[in-house]
C-alpha cells in the first residue's frame, strides 16, 4: 500500500513533482500457485448474520503484518511534540498552477494541499511503515474476519463537517461510490470492493469480491470522505453544485484546515479550524500546529528557489544534488550566511525508489528487451555522477533500493520457490544471472558499452545504414522522443541522447509546460519519460497499478512502461496474498528480480536521504518520525525566532540571481 503524506491514494501533485525530475485492485486471470491456494473469488459477497458479526472483536488499530505499536489507551504518537505552539504561517512552493478544488475528478489541476481539508476513516502512524499500522480518525474501531472478505468500521459520533453537520455513514458510502464512478484511478484501486453499506447505526461495512487479500480492509480505511449534503446542495448563487466538474468554490471539509484566501493558479492558503472536532484525538495531538499553510505556485524551479532564498518560502525538499551543492552556498544565500537557514540531510527509511528512463512498451519499437538493454548501455551514470551530481548518487539496481525488499545475488530459499512457479514465463537470466547495471565512467568503458549496445540492436533486428540505426527488414529508422517538464532535466537526458547518436539513433527532446506534460503522461502519449516510483515497506495492491496488466490502458495509472505480463501479474498476487512477513519479503524480491531482468526501465539515480532547506523559525520533532519527515503535520513555528528573522531580513541584501541546475 502506498505510504504517502496525502490522504489521496493517487496524489496528482506528488505525481507532478516526480515528473519534474526530468523530470488498486482487480481480479486478474492467469494467477496461480500461492494466490490460488489461499484465495478464492466471492460470487455474491454478503455480511455474516448479525450474531456472527457481533462475535468478532472490534480493534482500535490494524496492521498488515505484525502488531500495532500503540495500545488502545494511547495518548499520542511518540514522535510528536505535545507542547508544540499553535500559530504562524508556513509557506511552500508548488510547480505549475491549479484551477480546481475538486479532489475527486481527474480533469483540471487540483490545488496542492487539498488533503488538509479531508479525513479518512483510519490514518497511518509515521513510525510504523514497516507494519503499515493504522489508527482511528473518522472511525473509532475496525473489525474483519480471518479471510478478509469484508470489513466494518464504527464512525466516531463526534465527527462533524466544518458547518457543524455530523459525518454520517451515508457520506462514506456516497464518497466511495462517487470516487469509483468519476475517477478511473480510484475505480481501479477499489475494483475488489463491490459494495459499501450501513450495517448498523453509525457502522459502515465494505464487501469484497475475493477472500485472502489482507490489504483490502486497509484500502477502504483510507477512503477520502466527502460531505454528500454539501456537494448535492446549492452554492451561494443558488446554483446546484456538480461534483463532476472543476470548481473554485471553497469546499466543505471535516479536517483540521479549510481553504482561506487564494488566487487561482497562483497561491492558496489553508486556515486552521479552531473548533476542529478531532483536535484532541490521540492521532492528532501535537499535529496541525500552523495557523496557516500557504502554497505559492511557480512556473519553474529557478523562480521557486529564488523565492525560498528571499524568505518568501520557508521549507523545501531539495531533489537536485547540483542545486544542493551550488544554489545554497553562503555567498549566494545571504540568509544562510546570517544563520537564518538550516540545511539538513536525513535518512529516507520509508521507501525504496527507482528513478529511471521509462520507454513506453505500447510503442512497438520498445517491445524487444534487447533494445531496452541496449539503451541502458548508452547511459553513462558514473561520468554524470562525477561531473554533475557531486558524487552524491548511486545507480539503482532494484525497484526497492535500500530496503530489505531489494533482490540481491541469485534467488534462493522461499524466493526461488516462488520464482519456480513462473519459470517458463520468466527470462532465464532471473535464475542464472545477478542483475547489474552497465558501468561507464571512462572513454574506454563507454566504447565497450556502445559495442555491446550495437550488438544488442543487431540481435533485435536492427543494423547501421549510412550511420543510421534502421530496422533491417523495413529500413525504418529507430528514433524516439523524450518528454520532460523542467529545463534543467535536459542535463541527465542529453548525455544519453549523445551516446545513442553515436549508434545512429536520433533522440529528440521535448520540454513541456508542467500541466501539458502531466496530461500527456496521464494518457501515455509519449515515447520515453523519466519517472520515479516510491515503494512502501509493506507493498501490496498498488503494485497492480504500477506493473499489472489490468492497469496498462487505464489513463492515469502508474503503469508508465505499459507492462502486461502474466508472470508479473502472478508475482504481484504473491505479494498481495502473503500471510507472513517472510513470504512478503520473498515475493517482493521475486517481483523485483523479474522486473529488472525484463529491462522495463533504464535506471538513473538513487539517493537514500532527504535534503531539506528549512528557515529556522520552522521547527520539527527531534528525532523526526522514523519513516517520514512529517512536514508540515508535526512541525511548528517558533514565534520569537520568526520575529528575529523578520527583523534581520530587512538588513540583508537580496540573494543574487542564480541559475540552479537540476540533478
Amino acid at each position: 500500500m502506498p505510504f504517502g503524506k496525502s490522504a489521496l491514494p493517487f496524489d496528482r501533485r506528488a505525481f507532478l513533482k516526480a515528473g519534474g525530475l526530468g523530470l488498486g485492485s482487480i481480479v486478474l486471470s492467469g494467477t496461480r500457485a500461492f494466490a490460488q491456494e489461499n484465495t478464492e473469488p466471492v460470487a455474491n459477497p454478503t455480511l455474516p448474520d448479525r450474531e456472527t458479526h457481533e462475535a468478532l472483536p472490534w480493534h482500535h488499530a490494524t496492521t498488515l503484518l505484525g502488531d500495532a505499536k500503540y495500545p488502545e489507551d494511547f495518548e499520542r504518537f511518540d514522535y510528536v511534540n505535545p507542547d508544540a505552539p499553535i500559530g504562524g504561517t508556513v509557506r511552500q512552493g508548488s510547480l505549475g498552477s491549479f484551477d480546481s478544488f475538486n479532489a475527486v475528478i481527474p480533469r483540471g489541476e487540483a490545488a496542492a494541499g487539498l488533503g488538509l481539508l479531508y479525513e479518512t476513516l483510519f490514518m497511518r502512524a509515521l513510525d510504523e511503515a514497516d507494519t503499515s499500522a493504522m489508527y482511528g480518525l473518522l472511525a473509532t474501531a475496525i473489525k474483519y474476519p480471518d479471510d478478509f472478505s469484508w470489513v466494518s468500521l464504527k464512525l466516531n459520533p463526534k465527527a462533524k463537517w466544518h458547518d457543524g453537520e455530523p459525518v454520517k455513514v451515508s457520506d462514506v458510502i456516497w464518497s466511495f461510490n462517487k470516487l469509483k464512478e468519476l475517477n478511473p484511478q480510484y475505480r481501479f484501486y477499489y475494483a475488489n470492493v463491490v459494495e459499501a453499506t450501513e450495517s448498523a447505526p453509525g457502522e459502515v461495512s465494505f464487501l469484497f469480491n475475493e477472500r485472502g487479500n489482507r490489504e483490502l480492509p486497509h484500502i477502504v480505511s483510507e477512503i477520502l470522505v466527502l460531505p454528500q449534503h454539501w456537494w448535492e446542495g446549492e452554492d451561494s448563487s443558488g446554483k446546484k453544485r456538480d461534483i463532476t466538474a472543476t470548481t473554485l468554490e471553497r469546499p466543505l471539509g471535516s479536517g483540521p484546515y479549510r481553504v482561506g484566501a487564494f488566487s487561482a493558479g497562483q497561491s492558496v492558503t489553508y486556515e486552521r479550524v479552531e473548533d476542529y472536532w478531532g483536535k484532541d484525538l490521540p492521532v492528532n495531538v501535537g499535529s496541525n500546529n500552523f495557523q496557516k499553510i500557504r502554497y505559492e505556485y511557480f512556473r519553474d524551479q529557478v523562480a521557486m528557489i529564488q523565492a525560498l532564498k528571499a524568505g518568501k518560502l520557508d521549507f523545501r525538499q531539495e531533489n537536485s544534488a547540483t542545486t544542493w551543492n551550488t544554489a545554497y552556498t553562503e555567498n549566494l544565500f545571504p540568509a544562510r550566511r546570517k544563520g537564518y537557514v538550516d540545511l539538513k540531510i536525513v535518512p529516507d527509511k520509508a521507501s525504496g525508489v527507482m528513478q529511471a528512463f521509462v520507454p513506453n512498451l505500447r510503442r512497438k519499437k520498445f517491445q524487444d528487451p534487447r533494445v531496452r538493454r541496449a539503451i541502458s548501455y548508452c547511459f553513462d551514470f558514473e561520468t554524470l555522477n562525477r561531473t554533475i551530481f557531486y558524487g552524491m548518487y548511486l545507480r539503482p539496481d532494484s525497484f526497492f533500493s535500500g530496503t530489505e525488499l531489494a533482490s540481491t545475488g541469485l534467488p534462493q530459499g522461499m524466493e526461488l520457490e516462488i520464482l519456480e512457479k513462473y519459470r517458463e514465463e520468466l527470462p532465464e537470466a532471473v535464475f542464472t544471472d545477478v542483475f547489474t547495471n552497465p558501468i561507464g565512467g571512462s572513454n574506454g568503458a563507454m566504447r565497450k558499452n556502445l559495442r555491446i549496445a550495437l550488438d544488442l540492436f543487431k540481435e533485435a533486428g536492427y543494423e547501421l545504414r549510412n550511420r543510421k540505426m534502421v530496422n533491417a527488414q523495413t529500413g525504418e529508422p529507430f528514433e524516439f522522443e523524450v518528454l520532460y517538464a523542467t529545463e534543467s532535466s535536459a542535463r541527465i537526458i542529453t548525455p544519453l541522447q549523445q551516446s545513442l547518436k553515436r549508434l545512429g539513433v536520433d533522440v529528440s527532446l521535448r520540454l513541456m509546460e508542467p500541466n501539458a506534460y502531466l496530461e500527456r503522461v496521464r494518457n501515455f502519449d509519449y515515447d520515453m519519460i523519466t519517472m520515479a516510483w516510491g515503494q512502501s515497506l509493506s507493498p501490496g495492491n498498488e503494485q497492480r497499478n504500477y506493473w499489472g496488466s489490468a492497469s496498462k490502458d487505464i489513463p492515469g495509472s502508474r503503469n508508465y512502461a505499459g507492462i502486461a505480463d502474466p508472470a508479473i501479474d502472478g508475482l504481484i498476487d504473491e505479494i498481495i496474498f502473503s500471510e507472513t512477513r517472510e513470504h512478503l519479503v520473498a515475493a517482493t524480491r521475486a517481483l523485483d528480480r523479474a522486473l529488472l531482468h525484463h529491462h522495463y526501465v533504464i535506471p538513473q539515480i538513487y539517493y537514500p536521504f532527504e535534503r531539506l532547506v528549512v528557515w529556522k523559525q520552522i521547527k520539527g520533532p527531534d528525532p523526526l518520525p522514523e519513516f517520514s519527515v512529517g512536514f508540515p503535520t508535526v512541525w511548528w513555528q517558533d514565534e520569537e525566532t520568526a520575529k528575529a528573522i523578520a527583523a534581520g531580513l530587512k538588513e540583508l541584501p537580496a540573494p543574487p540571481e542564480e541559475q540552479p541546475e537540476d540533478g
